[in-house]
């Protein structure tokens, strides 16, 4: 089977000749990792069969968080652990996307963006839950980053887990309605402005096209029952890279192929780049060194789990 380390390995000396002084430390021990996962330059074990006295070497993996080879056995740990942490409710999935005008702005200021992406969203959230008129409490959050889509497009967004509900300032559990947790509507616009404001702060408003203020930005929220089935779709983006080995069909001179389905119709599409540009997809969803793509929030911060405890 073809891997990604395959292709680096190949054509990462001509990518690094080109970029590495453009290039961030992330994507340049990302891909070295990638190349020497599980390979004789890791190091490793070797095992004899007593019996037959067969030998039997093998090596260690990178654990870089962006290698397709590692992290399966992280996955199903975080699942485990979100799992003891449901509370008896209706729950709901909740995405923030970032505008196609800001994602050139963001793929070069990776994490003051990140950041921000998480905070505004975050607060936009609990601003609108704080209110009576909604809810009137605080709410309990798991929001995950994800940047990819499936053709390896740059496509930066949060995904939040919420349980449909709020706690009281009196200490009382507050259940919202099964299909409906906050207008979207407002809280798009509560976002926007907050991304707005946070952009000031960094010093990057400069930079961003007008017209983005005057267009309306999508938030989008669907029910998804106990939460459980929500959990488990967004589980391996936690530990998933953008492209997983078993979709690389063809890699050579001069080009790559890889087959993705389309997230609408669920048509099974191909794909085929030249070496620099499959390269350089993929390295645009390396995160920089440090951060954490998965947050927890409210009544879900670790501050909080004591009184999310006395919920469950």
């Amino acid at each position: 089977m073809l891997e990604l380390a395959d292709i680096f390995r190949r054509h990462g000396p001509e990518y690094r000749s080109k970029f590495a002084d453009r290039m961030p430390s992330s994507h340049l021990k990302a891909m070295e990792d990638i190349e020497n996962c599980r390979t004789e330059s890791m190091g490793g074990q070797v095992y004899v069969c007593d019996q037959c006295g067969e030998t039997r070497y093998s090596y260690h993996s990178c654990k870089n968080r962006h290698c397709p080879k590692c992290g399966n056995d992280s996955t199903d740990l975080w699942l485990k652990t979100q799992m003891d942490l449901l509370l008896p409710a209706d729950y709901f999935l909740i995405t923030f996307t970032l505008p196609a005008g800001l994602r050139d702005l963001a793929r070069s200021n990776q994490k003051p963006i990140y950041d921000l992406l998480f905070t505004a969203s975050s607060e936009a959230l609990k601003k609108l839950a704080m209110d009576p008129k909604f809810l009137g409490g605080r709410i309990a959050m798991i929001g995950v980053l994800h940047t990819w889509g499936r053709d390896l497009s740059y496509h930066p967004h949060v995904h939040y887990i919420i349980p449909g509900g709020c706690l009281s300032a009196h200490n009382e559990w507050i259940p919202a309605s099964k299909k409906f947790f906050v207008p979207v509507k407002a809280l798009s616009i509560i976002f926007r402005a907050k991304i707005r404001e946070g952009l000031e702060k960094l010093d990057l408003f400069g930079l961003v096209d007008k017209e983005i203020w005057k267009k309306p930005w999508v938030v989008h929220s669907k029910p998804v029952g106990t939460g459980e089935g929500a959990l488990k779709y967004l589980a391996p983006y936690v530990y998933r890279v953008a492209i997983s080995n078993n979709r690389i069909e063809y890699a050579g001179d001069a080009s790559v192929t890889f087959r993705y389905r389309e997230s609408d119709s669920r048509t099974l599409r191909r794909m085929t780049l030249t070496p620099m540009e499959f390269i350089r997809r993929f390295l645009q969803h390396v995160l920089p060194d440090g951060f954490h793509k998965v947050r927890y929030y409210g009544l879900l911060s670790p501050s909080n789990r004591k009184t999310l405890k006395l919920l469950q």
